[in-house]
């Protein structure tokens, strides 16, 4: 009877010991291969990192096209990178993958600000000063004509700022303004120009997502008024107009880009997009434009019709980003950005022509014109700033800008993530 159970007892002692060695074998080898899948993974991250710096350094317009290299001359190190001009900035596309494993990161790139030729604002030189009035402030260092910078008494106001005027050093301007980049206006007037598809006539979306991994999905409206409402777009889509496009407050668009002769943008609008016409840009009051937006007037050839073309920005509106007006040949009715009361601006404003301005107006950032205008109800003002405010140190120290403008230096970062695996 006591051999029995010694024997029973054994059994079941050898069955324990089995179940822990399996369970340590099992271990084991759960273990090694979540070791191996993460050598692997990070082994794709690292390869994947060094697709983004690439293209963050490269100026290799092959990567325009979409190029596969291996990095260290093996099948198991490959890389796949695109580079995408998207309006002002570009965008940045990179896969890493080995065998049946890919990750991979698109984002928009943007250049940093070269210092040496920021300033609050550049205001060439007309041989006249420039006038404050009210409760102006401009904060930062400027551009200005040799006749200088006084105070002015107009509309029964005085100036109110402070007694030096400008907070910030005071160099010479120059009779032009420094120059939009020659070889991103040429890719702006080619993506203006380029071979649309088919007019789509009955074109209706609801909710559209295109990734930046895929080709661009482009819509043209045609030369029928058309209103964009009741849907939501967002990533590589592209839509054109041959004349008005109104732009519903219920449409919703995120790095959307906008090509048209005219777009009207309704009140209460809220989103992130780069909107160019040739015409016009009008947006309505109480709107909200996310940074990194754009509102671009180009004019590459002279129009038919003599009109001013003109970006006006609404009552109490706030953009974060760059406004910019560009005409290649000067004409009688030089172009206007026209900012209204109680409007907020941050970033940039490159106004070829001219800049006008109500009360109430504030600018975080830059601005480069070549004449100011200030209207009120009986006179128009040339180079006053009435009630303006211009702060250059309260845009954020993060603020990356377009290699279009003139203050871009040559490197390249990262501005947004946009998809990550």
């Amino acid at each position: 009877m006591l051999k029995g159970s010694v024997l029973y007892i054994v059994i079941i002692i050898s069955m324990v010991i089995a179940v822990i060695c399996s369970f340590l074998i099992l271990a084991a080898y759960f273990f090694r291969e979540q070791y191996l899948v993460k050598s692997r993974f990070d082994r794709l991250q690292n390869n994947l990192s060094s697709g983004v710096h690439i293209l963050l350094s490269t100026k290799d317009t092959t990567y325009l096209r979409g190029k596969t290299i291996s990095l260290f001359n093996s099948s198991d190190d490959s890389v796949r990178m695109q580079t995408i001009h998207w309006g002002i900035y570009d965008m940045g596309v990179a896969e890493a993958f080995r065998q049946k494993d890919t990750v991979f990161k698109v984002w928009s790139m943007a250049s940093a600000i070269d210092s040496t030729k920021w300033a609050a604002i550049y205001l060439i030189d007309e041989d006249r000063p420039l006038s404050l009035s009210g409760k102006t402030n401009v904060r930062g260092d400027v551009y200005l004509p040799k006749a200088g910078v006084k105070a002015a008494y107009v509309d029964n106001k005085a100036y109110q700022g402070d007694k030096r005027m400008i907070i910030g050093k005071i160099a010479d301007s120059q009779r032009k303004l420094p120059a939009l980049q020659e070889e991103r206006l040429k890719i702006l007037n080619s993506m203006l120009g380029a071979k649309r598809p088919s007019v789509s006539k009955s074109w209706k979306a609801d909710t559209l997502t295109r990734s930046f991994r895929d080709t661009a999905y482009a819509v043209n409206l045609g030369t029928l008024p058309y209103t964009l409402e009741h849907m939501k777009l967002s990533g590589h889509i592209i839509l054109y107009a041959d004349t008005l496009l109104t732009i519903d407050s219920t449409a919703k668009l995120d790095n959307v880009l906008v090509f048209a002769k005219a777009i009207l943008v309704k009140s209460g609008f809220r989103g992130n997009c780069q909107l160019f016409a040739t015409d016009s840009i009008s947006i309505e009051k109480n709107c909200h434009f996310t940074y990194p937006s754009c509102l671009g007037l180009l004019r590459f050839k002279s129009p038919l019709v003599g009109f001013p073309p003109q970006i006006s920005i609404g009552t109490n509106t706030q953009f974060d980003g760059c406004i910019f007006t560009y005409e290649k040949e000067a004409s009688a009715l030089p172009a206007t950005i026209s900012l209204d009361k109680g409007t907020k601006i941050k970033g940039q404003i490159y106004a070829q022509h001219i800049l006008s301005t109500k009360d109430s107006i504030s600018v975080a950032g830059s601005v480069f014109t070549s004449r100011f205008m200030y209207q009120s109800a009986f006179t128009r003002y040339e180079n006053y700033l009435i009630n303006l405010n211009i702060d250059e140190k309260a845009l954020s120290g993060y603020y990356l800008t377009s290699e279009l403008l003139p203050v871009a230096a040559p490197k390249k970062k990262i501005l947004q993530w946009l998809e990550v695996k």
